[in-house]
């Protein structure tokens, strides 16, 4: 069965959230995996290591620190981007309100008043649900973004050192 991508998910934030969830999941039992066979290494090693042990361990290290700075670039340029999309939805929101609040205080007559009192009521709700719910995904995908290349090493790792 394929699996979906997050970014077929993105119309369903609760489903992208559920697979982000089962992501996390996945990373720590690869990380128990591999920690579990390093840690047993470490003690039967002792400290005499031999030339695996040592290209092991040294890859360990390495491994740790690629993966810290690609998920920190992957973030950082998500987060300069969410900022767009944050600066630009709330430019969009207040536009719309005071659209909306000119037209009711410009309002000649009470049925105009009641009917654009109502419409800037309906836009700010429809606005704010529509806005929340792109923060929410926009989140997500962040999330995805930094989890992806710690989540992608620990579990090339453990299929790696099963099979030792």
């Amino acid at each position: 069965m394929k699996r979906r991508t997050l970014y077929s998910l993105s119309a369903h934030p609760l489903l992208m959230w559920s697979e982000l969830t089962f992501k996390a999941g996945e990373l720590m039992l690869a990380s128990a995996q591999v920690i579990g066979h390093r840690t047993n290494r470490m003690v039967l090693a002792g400290p005499a290591l031999n030339t695996r042990d040592q290209r092991e361990f040294t890859l360990m290290g390495q491994e740790k620190i690629v993966a810290a700075a690609e998920s920190a670039q992957a973030m950082a340029l998500s987060v300069i981007s969410l900022n767009q999309q944050i600066g630009a939805l709330a430019f969009k929101q207040m536009l719309t309100g005071a659209t909306a609040m000119m037209a009711l205080a410009s309002s000649r007559t009470t049925g105009q008043a009641v009917s654009r009192q109502a419409r800037l009521v309906r836009d700010a709700i429809g606005n704010s649900a529509v806005a929340t719910s792109q923060l929410t995904i926009s989140a997500g995908r962040l999330v995805d973004k930094g989890l992806r290349p710690i989540h992608s090493r620990a579990k090339r790792n453990a299929k790696r050192l099963v099979k030792r």
